[in-house]
Order: structure tokens, then sequence, then C-alpha cells
């Protein structure tokens, strides 16, 4: 896809630190509890962030 904006992965990591639990490797879910857990007005700013965690969740399940 290319390269994610810096922005993503901060606000991405810094969900997976705080509620690592609540992630899964299902993009949906991983949509719904992002915007449960942090003020995202935008729905592209959302989807992107669910799908570097769900990327991130999935690679270290597989690790």
């Amino acid at each position: 896809m290319g390269i994610k904006p810096t922005y993503i992965k901060t606000i991405g990591d810094e969900l997976l630190l705080k509620f690592e639990d609540r992630f899964a490797s299902d993009f949906d879910e991983n949509k719904s509890s992002v915007a449960q857990m942090a003020n995202i007005g935008s729905k592209r700013v959302r989807n992107r962030i669910a799908g570097y965690i769900t990327r991130k969740v999935h690679a270290k399940k597989k690790s």
C-alpha cells in the first residue's frame, strides 16, 4: 500500500500499548474499538489506524 503517515503509526502504537487486549486480527472489530477508544473525527483516519493495528496484531501472532 505504501508508507503510512507518522500520526497514524503514533496513534496506533499508543492505542496498542494502552489497550492491547482489546484488539484482534479482524479489521471490523478493530475499527469499532478505535472509534470507542479515540476521538477521531475522520472516518478515513479511523480506518487507517484500525488497518495499521490489524497488521501489527497479525504480524505479532505470526512470530
